[in-house]
C-alpha cells in the first residue's frame, strides 16, 4: 500500500482504499504504550487464543508487535505470518520478537484488502486492534475469510470506548475522553466497534460466531492494572488526541489539560475506572 497525496491508500492491485490514519499516531512513546497494553492485558484477552504446534495464521495488523509476543508464546510450534502496511513497525515488530527468543514468526508488508496470499492459505486469522482504524472493516473481514481455509477460524479483538466509566466524574474529563472518540471518528475510523463484533463477523460470511466481552476493571486494590492499564495505556492514549482535538475545536487548550489530570485522579487512591473489550470468534465452512 501507497500513501497518496489526497491522504487515501493506493493498494497494489490497482484500486484505492480510503481508509483513516492511526488515530494515536507512530511515535516511540505510542510503541512503548501499546506494549504496556499488551503486557497488562494478556491473561485477560489471549489466555483462550492458543493453536496447535504446526497451524498457519495470518496475524493481519501486527503493528508494532505488541500482541505478536503472546501470539507465539501461546502457539509454539504454530507457524505465524504478522503482516502490516507500515514497514517502521514491522521494523520494531521483528526487533520485539527477536528480543523475545521467538523464532516462529515471519514479517510482510501487507495490505488487509489487497492480500498476497492464495485462497484457503491460513489456518487461523487472528486480528486485535485493527478494525477500529478501518473505514471499512466488514470489507477487512471478507478479504480475510478468503484465505482461510474450510473449517478455518477468525479471532477478533477490539475495544469499545463507550464502555467506559470512572471515578471521581468531571465534566472535562468527560469531554476529553470524548475526545479520543470523535477524533477517531472524524478520521473515519469507530472506536465504539466492540460492540458490532457480532454482527460484522456474521455478515462477513463466519458461522458460529460468538463474541465475550472482556472488562478491565482498576481501583487501589489492583495496582499493577492501575499502572499499566489506566497510567500507562489509557491517560496516554487520550493525551494522544490533544493536537487534534484543539484544531478541531472541540475542546480548548486549558480544559483538555483539566480533563487529563482529572483522569490521572482515577489512578489515585479512592478512584476507579472500568473498560470493556470484546473478543470475538468465527469459522469458515
Amino acid at each position: 500500500m501507497e500513501r497518496r497525496g489526497d491522504g487515501r491508500w493506493a493498494a497494489s492491485g490497482g484500486c484505492t482504499v480510503t481508509d483513516g490514519d492511526y488515530v494515536h499516531g507512530y511515535s516511540a512513546r505510542e510503541a512503548e504504550r501499546l506494549a504496556d497494553q499488551a503486557r497488562t492485558l494478556s491473561a485477560l484477552l489471549h489466555d483462550d487464543t492458543r493453536y496447535p504446534a504446526g497451524s498457519r495464521i495470518l496475524e493481519a495488523g501486527c503493528g508494532v508487535g505488541a500482541q505478536t509476543v503472546t501470539l507465539a508464546r501461546n502457539s509454539p510450534g504454530a507457524a505465524i505470518t504478522s503482516i502490516d502496511v507500515s514497514e517502521e513497525s514491522l521494523r520494531m515488530a521483528k526487533a520485539r520478537v527477536l528480543d523475545a527468543g521467538l523464532s516462529d514468526v515471519s514479517f510482510q508488508a501487507a495490505d488487509i484488502y489487497d492480500l498476497p496470499f492464495e485462497r484457503e492459505s491460513f489456518d487461523h486469522v487472528f486480528v486485535c486492534f485493527v478494525l477500529e482504524h478501518l473505514r471499512s472493516p466488514d470489507e477487512a473481514l471478507a478479504c480475510l475469510r478468503e484465505v482461510l481455509r474450510p473449517g478455518g477460524t477468525i479471532t477478533v479483538i477490539e475495544g469499545d470506548h463507550g464502555s467506559c466509566y470512572f471515578h471521581p466524574e468531571s465534566r472535562e474529563a468527560l469531554d476529553a475522553w470524548q475526545c479520543l472518540i470523535r477524533v477517531q471518528r472524524y478520521i473515519r475510523g469507530n472506536a465504539l466497534i466492540g460492540r458490532r463484533l457480532y454482527p460484522l463477523l456474521t455478515d462477513a460470511g463466519f458461522f458460529g460466531v460468538s463474541v465475550s466481552p472482556r472488562m478491565v476493571y482498576a481501583d487501589a486494590s489492583r495496582p499493577e492494572i492501575v499502572d499499566g492499564f489506566v497510567r500507562k495505556t489509557i491517560i496516554p492514549m487520550v493525551e494522544g488526541v490533544r493536537a487534534q482535538a484543539i484544531a478541531l475545536r472541540m475542546m480548548d487548550g486549558a480544559s483538555f489539560e483539566k480533563g487529563i489530570a482529572d483522569l490521572h485522579r482515577t489512578a489515585e487512591p479512592g478512584g476507579t475506572f472500568c473498560y470493556t473489550f470484546f473478543k470475538g470468534t468465527g469459522t469458515v465452512r
